[in-house]
């Protein structure tokens, strides 16, 4: 998952505090921990940038007023804004990641209450741009850009800037919102602590009487359990846990998202939802499209549900019975492994693209083995322009680690080859296309894994993982992008949410996608707890892009292993773009519109041939 330094999100069933066996002779040969020395030496430089800092924010007080008053300082203040804004970017990952590497640490939360801080002063020292942007006027800025070739950089935010005149308050009201920008971050904060620190986790004592801790990851590994009554009883502790400060997690999401509709009001938007789009110019239409989709597809997803039930020899399958592998396996991949098999499965990619790889790999940019009070999941930061991307698993050795690898890597090389192409400017880029990059590898893999498999046992791991991956980043966060569509509408209606309140409504979602009516999957009241548990949902919006980017990603991914001619050129050029062009128009004329219903029938059409071979080597083992 990729993500902005601050604030720090999770990826979903990741883990946290859960020790894993390491051989010691490998770990001598690979450095399994991360160098964040790349990006300061010690804590006490970092200071001296924020120090610098600002001195840059006070430099820039001097462009008030006199942006426009010719190309020279129109040129310089753009220059400073532009580092002040990478500077930032990268003491915000530093005080991100190191806060990341134990959440019970002082001097990491500090360092992210420093930076927030910090970045308050940012926002409220810089909150005139816009406004004066917008007084000096396109036609003004047009001859800046004629007259000055190295404004070139700077001519895709300018245009965004200038398309948002509409959604820009005077220079007073700009720097009134930013003044409020300290307390922004205050409801996902609440929710960070307390999912990741302080939360109580239950102890469950499994059948074969081993005691556990159902902490988030410990939840990931033994809701997957063979024993069925085990996992009833981990998901019935681990949801109940949950229930239990569903009045509190209740709260803090409906402080979010009225949060959400009063930034909506304010910059005259309609609602939250286009709002949250119209920051990168993506149509309503591409949201839209994606539900109606998966709704119109639901019987795909209900097939396999079906055929889950079937090959786990079950007569009614329960929530319970949705994260076991559809085939058991004692295969492990140590770390050293999984960077092999990542490795092989992206060189359609190119030389260039594995060349790059290889010496992010080599040169500690990652950090890989969970450890107590580490932060759960795994994400991607890529946020210092003049340094590399920083990558955080918490890699387990099973093969969904090694997707996992696969798929924060594509962030990484996504950040990696973007940084290298473009400017600071246009080198960052949005997750309608970030995401693209980390789908596109995982197809990848599973297309190596396949040809590299030797059995149909090893098919029909790879295979049921792939249909699970789908079932995950396409159904599934599509059902939360349903849940936010919702929630954010009634809130944009002035309706008021309790947590009981937005548990019926997710959980009607639920059973909907699940087929709970027709008897597919059978979910118990407590279990639609779970949006409590979905901190994407504190990112207006976000997760509806997991499920266009293995869309698009998908059709990248089969034209790149097909060998059609310009493909794979075509794809990397969406990478090494970053945010020069608006994201849903430099997917589409790389040949996926997102705002038709074709990429996500491609989907269900994917799911459906992978469904079709599992069943062909069932019958033939039936024979």
């Amino acid at each position: 998952m990729f993500h902005r330094v601050l604030p720090v999100f999770l990826v979903l069933g990741a883990s946290l505090g859960m020790s894993v066996d390491h051989d010691a002779a490998a770990a001598d040969a690979f450095n399994p921990r991360w160098n964040l020395t790349d990006l300061y030496p010690a804590v006490g430089d970092w200071q001296a940038d924020v120090a610098k800092a600002d001195a840059q924010i006070a430099a820039f007080a001097g462009c008030r007023g006199h942006l426009g008053d010719n190309v020279r300082r129109f040129r310089q203040c753009l220059d400073l804004r532009a580092d002040l804004n990478k500077r930032y970017d990268r003491l915000a990952l530093y005080a991100g990641e190191t806060h990341a590497e134990d959440t019970g640490a002082t001097t990491g939360l500090e360092l992210v209450q420093k930076a927030e801080v910090l970045g308050s002063r940012l926002e409220e020292g810089t909150s005139f741009f816009r406004a004066e942007i917008l007084a000096i006027g396109a036609k003004k800025i047009g001859t800046f850009l004629a007259a000055d070739k190295t404004l070139k950089q700077y001519r895709q935010p300018l245009d965004n800037l200038l398309r948002a005149a509409p959604h820009t308050l005077d220079a007073k009201g700009e720097a009134l919102i930013a003044n409020f920008g300290l307390t922004g971050n205050t409801a996902q904060s609440v929710y960070s602590i307390l999912s990741n620190a302080d939360m109580p986790w239950p102890k469950v004592t499994l059948s074969d009487g081993k005691e556990v801790t159902l902490d988030q990851s410990g939840y990931t590994r033994y809701r997957a359990v063979g024993n069925r009554d085990d996992r009833k009883k981990v998901f019935d502790a681990f949801w109940g846990k949950w229930h239990e400060f569903e009045r509190t997690f209740g709260v803090t999401f409906y402080e979010q998202l009225k949060k959400d509709s009063v930034d909506a009001k304010v910059r005259n938007y309609p609602d939250s939802i286009t709002r949250a789009l119209d920051a990168n110019k993506i149509p309503v239409a591409v949201y839209n499209t994606l539900i109606e989709q998966t709704n119109a597809n639901l019987p795909t997803l209900h097939r396999y549900f079906r055929l889950r039930a079937k090959m786990l020899g079950l007569t009614e399958m329960r929530y319970y019975d949705i994260y076991p592998p559809l085939i058991s396996g004692e295969a492990t991949y140590p770390i050293e492994q999984g960077i092999t098999l990542m490795q092989d499965a992206v060189k359609p990619l190119g030389a260039a693209y594995g060349a790059a790889l290889a010496k992010g790999v080599a040169s500690r940019w990652m950090d890989v083995y969970p450890r107590p009070r580490k932060l759960s999941g795994a994400h991607m930061a890529g946020d210092a322009y003049d340094v590399h991307p920083f990558i955080l698993l918490n890699y387990n050795n099973d093969y969904e680690a090694v997707s996992t690898l696969a798929h924060e890597w594509g962030h990484g090389m996504h950040t990696w080859l973007a940084n290298a192409a473009q400017p600071y400017a246009t080198a960052g880029y949005p997750i309608f296309t970030a995401e693209i990059a980390s789908t596109t590898n995982e197809s990848l893999l599973l297309a190596h894994m396949l040809a590299i498999s030797r059995s149909d046992d090893e098919r029909l791991l790879y295979l049921g993982s792939a249909l699970e991956g789908l079932r995950g980043t396409f159904f599934r966060q599509a059902m939360f992008a349903e849940f936010e569509r919702d929630v954010h509408a009634r809130v944009d209606k002035g309706e008021a949410l309790t947590g009981e309140g937005l548990t019926r409504i997710y959980g009607d979602i639920l059973r909907r996608y699940h087929g709970d009516k027709e008897g597919i999957v059978r979910i118990d009241e407590v279990y639609a707890t779970e949006w409590a548990y979905i901190p994407h949902f504190y990112n207006a919006f976000y997760v509806f892009q997991y499920a266009t980017s293995i869309a698009a990603g998908s059709l990248f991914a089969d034209a790149i292993l097909k060998g059609e001619p310009g493909a794979r050129e075509r794809y990397l050029d969406v990478l090494k773009a970053g945010s020069s062009a608006y994201p849903y128009e430099l997917v589409k004329a790389a040949g996926v519109d997102l705002a038709t219903p074709a990429p996500y029938q491609a989907v269900v059409l994917r799911m459906n041939r992978i469904m079709d071979e599992i069943e062909a080597i069932q019958a033939r083992r039936a024979r």
